[in-house]
């Protein structure tokens, strides 16, 4: 979806049992700074953010939904309307591919309780049922053992390497149907990566 009207504020995207997933606006900041400035959280990516580069972050993402209609969305507890992380769609390019990307980030404070499955599989959900996806991969640098498991978790599989902004990652991959006919599963749970 290319060049659409914005969404309007703080409409979800997506709901899952816990979980509501909107477009980031600026009022987000606050939250997206901490959570990218975590040490914990950020520990598989270069470096932690600065309150600038988040600023930037946002941004982006706002672009992404301009352009895409997708990119990384926040997180709510739907019980709380408190933020827990960042989850969703990215349009990447992977060794010369354009690729559908799933991401998803919990903050530190939000981590075991499966908020990053539940988020990550409505996101693979949305790339096969709305963004009419063949395929959507998930890259995970090979330290990263939690990732590795939502990506297992939410019926993904390794499917080779590649160099991707200067870090060997793993790459996971689903699709719409497998390749032996039938359809992949797309299990709705009750319950990082870029």
């Amino acid at each position: 979806m290319i060049g659409r009207a914005a969404r309007p504020p703080g409409r979800p995207v997506l709901e899952t049992t816990r979980l509501a997933l909107r477009e980031m606006v600026l009022a987000d900041l606050d939250f997206v700074a901490s959570m990218l400035a975590h040490p914990e959280v950020m520990r598989y990516w270069p470096r932690c953010y600065t309150r600038d580069e988040a600023e930037a972050w946002v941004r982006r993402q706002r672009e992404r939904y301009r352009c895409h209609g997708h990119g990384y969305w926040l997180a709510l507890d739907k019980a709380t309307g408190q933020p827990v992380g960042q989850a969703g769609l990215l349009m990447s390019e992977v060794e010369g591919r354009q690729e559908a990307a799933l991401g998803y980030i919990i903050h530190q404070p939000f981590w075991r309780r499966g908020f990053a499955t539940e988020a990550a599989a409505a996101c693979r959900d949305y790339a096969f049922e709305r963004a009419g996806k063949e395929r959507v991969i998930a890259l995970v640098r090979p330290e990263n053992v939690p990732s590795q498991g939502v990506a297992l978790k939410i019926g993904m599989r390794p499917e080779g390497s590649a160099q991707y902004e200067g870090f060997l990652h793993l790459i996971f991959v689903a699709r719409r149907s497998a390749p032996d006919g039938p359809a992949a599963p797309t299990r709705r749970p009750a319950g990082r990566t870029r």
